[in-house]
């Protein structure tokens, strides 16, 4: 057995903690889903954020080009439907009347809408398989390296490094809701309704500024 694949899957933890570290739309879209809908609400909404990193981590581990060079060539239309999304969530989150009553009880459609919603954000940043490509390689996964049971243990550990930062999150999120009085709700609604709408629209103008020549590398991460 090669000896290396327990420090190839300990590399991917550290990359999935690295790519899902940065506070991005989706981070403030877990907390204010733990918030407000409760722990496992927001956990499974990093959860479908995870899934996406994932899924990054295998096209790039096993070179799946066929799949990378699709993916990219529908960024654009993938950015603009992150973009609208980003919009949709912002303005309804503003919307919403946010008071510090019991949450309702959530059905699995419920949990697995919020799963769906972060991984169709996730995987709207089809960029990021570049990153992972890149990371990759500054790990000496390239040339011999590159067999496919220490890809296995990579995205593995992509997954795990993830899934610690995501659970992480909703907790600590999740232990400091009790503490929040109906006036903190009410702000925390609307500070996180204005940067997911923030966000939708610096996506989307990024995508109009690219015919000019004005390329914002903005993420919906």
């Amino acid at each position: 057995m090669d000896g290396l694949l327990a420090i190839f899957f300990l590399k991917g933890i550290g990359v999935g903690l690295l790519i899902a570290i940065p506070v991005g739309p989706v981070g403030v879209l877990c907390v204010r889903r733990t918030i407000f809908e409760g722990r496992l609400f927001g956990f499974m909404s990093g959860l479908g954020a995870a899934s996406a990193d994932t899924v990054f981590g295998i096209i790039a581990g096993f070179g799946l080009t066929v799949i990378r060079d699709w993916l990219l060539g529908w960024q654009a239309e993938l950015r603009a439907a992150g973009g609208l999304f980003l919009l949709w969530i912002g303005i309804a989150g503003w919307r919403r009347r946010a008071v510090a009553t019991a949450r309702p009880a959530r059905s699995a459609n419920d949990l697995f809408g919020a799963y769906l919603t972060t991984f169709a954000l996730t995987i709207s940043n089809p960029v990021t398989i570049l990153s992972f490509i890149g990371i990759f390689a500054a790990l000496g996964f390239s040339g011999h390296e590159a067999t496919l049971p220490r890809a296995a243990m990579l995205v593995a550990g992509v997954l795990s490094g993830s899934l610690l930062w995501w659970a992480g999150l909703s907790l600590g999120a999740g232990l400091f809701r009790e503490r929040f009085t109906e006036r903190h709700l009410l702000w925390i609604n609307r500070g996180s309704g204005l940067i997911l709408t923030v966000s939708g629209l610096l996506l989307l103008a990024s995508l109009a500024f690219e015919n000019g020549g004005w390329l914002v590398n903005f993420s919906p991460r």
